[in-house]
């Protein structure tokens, strides 16, 4: 029996890469959110907090027991060397984590890897996955989500904006893209309705 399809589903902050995810859940897929995978590696008693607390000192921990995000955001976001040196602890504790996950798809069901920096991760991914969906919008409308979202200012959206893969660059490898700039869910579900049905 082959191999059921398997996708890697990207797109920068505020893009609307999550509702895809869900919208493609809906469908029969099954999703492995590599996000979600870092936040429980990074959560009080996840794989990585003794190794994060070691390379980067204590105060990087918080009184709860889990990576001070914020803290880190602002240390990686200042200085590459240290973004890699974080990216050295999680990248292999995320990559196995996601390939169990992976192995627990139901049989035949198409696995859909949720994974934010897909581009920035150069081939390993595109090794790893059989399409890649590529979610887009302007630059102006994932700042205004992520103001209304998260309540951060549109100075911070756009720091993370600049730390992430352009559109180009992203459209650059997709085997399919899906333009989400409007609130509405029908557009965009008959969208991933289309690549859906012409991939499977």
């Amino acid at each position: 029996m082959s191999r059921a399809l398997r996708i890697g589903l990207t797109g920068g902050i505020g893009s609307g890469k999550s509702t895809v995810a869900g919208l493609l859940r809906a469908r029969g897929a099954h999703i492995v959110d590599t996000d979600a995978i870092a936040h429980r590696l990074t959560a009080p008693g996840g794989r990585a907090i003794a190794a994060i607390a070691a390379a980067f000192g204590p105060e990087f921990i918080g009184a709860n027991g889990a990576m001070d995000r914020a803290r880190m955001r602002e240390r990686v976001f200042a200085d590459p060397a240290e973004r890699q040196r974080l990216e050295a602890i999680l990248h292999p504790l995320i990559a196995e984590d996601t390939e169990a996950e992976a192995a627990a798809a139901p049989p035949g069901a198409p696995v859909v890897f949720d994974v934010p920096l897909l581009v920035e991760a150069g081939r390993r991914w595109r090794e790893r996955v059989d399409r890649i969906l590529v979610v887009d919008c302007t630059p102006a409308t994932q700042i205004a989500r992520v103001v209304a979202r998260n309540g951060w200012t549109p100075e911070a959206v756009e720091r993370v904006i600049a730390q992430q893969a352009t559109r180009e660059q992203r459209r650059a490898v997709a085997d399919a893209v899906i333009l989400n700039e409007g609130t509405d869910l029908d557009p965009l579900a008959r969208a991933v309705d289309h690549v859906w049905k012409s991939w499977l």
